[in-house]
């Protein structure tokens, strides 16, 4: 991050910093803010982060978002908001990670369902991971609208046939029976796919 000048640093307070800064937009002020509290930032954000690297980055992001932040917000105690908004931010990005493993773990016992027996499933790289999962998403267009959307409420978003049964309106037979004729279908459609 860049700040324009210094300003004359110890003869404001907190508050009286935000108060400029929020009058002129000068960076400088949030520049001195940075100096005071970026050690107590680096901590939290190595608290949650547990990487030296991916906590100087979320540093970094945190003072630009309070650059934004303190435009729309009065913050009378800058200490303990700061490192709210560092926790926040920490909390954001693990969610998120979490959030896309997830995805990715239920994605391959997805595709392992469809997959002939015997057959390894090892998705070592992005690229083969993007494949697959181009293939599985060909192959559940192909399915009529029914069985599309119980597939992917079943296995993509980990829902049990009552969930699927509340959410749609389908009975459970329904549901089960949707299930058991996409899961057939999108086996024939990968089969013939892996012959071409």
């Amino acid at each position: 991050m860049k700040f324009l000048r210094s300003v004359s640093k110890n003869t404001f307070s907190d508050k009286e910093l935000i108060t400029k800064y929020r009058y002129s937009y000068d960076n400088a002020y949030v520049g001195e803010l940075y100096q005071r509290y970026t050690h107590l930032v680096f901590g939290v954000c190595m608290k949650y982060l547990k990487n030296k690297d991916e906590a100087q980055d979320a540093v970094m992001d945190i003072f630009e978002k309070v650059l934004t932040d303190l435009k729309k917000h009065d913050v009378e105690n800058f200490k303990s908001w700061v490192y709210s908004v560092a926790r926040n931010h920490c909390l954001m990005k693990l969610r998120k990670e979490t959030s896309l493993k997830v995805h990715k773990d239920g994605f391959e016992h997805f595709a392992k369902e469809f997959m002939e027996n015997g057959t390894p499933l090892h998705l070592e790289s992005e690229e083969e991971y993007e494949q697959l999962r181009q293939r599985l998403n060909k192959g559940i267009e192909q399915l009529n609208e029914e069985q599309k959307e119980c597939i992917e409420l079943f296995f993509l978003r980990d829902k049990s046939y009552q969930e699927i049964a509340d959410s749609t309106g389908y009975s459970l037979n329904q549901v089960k029976s949707y299930l058991q004729n996409g899961k057939r279908n999108l086996k024939i459609y990968l089969e013939r796919n892996e012959q071409k």
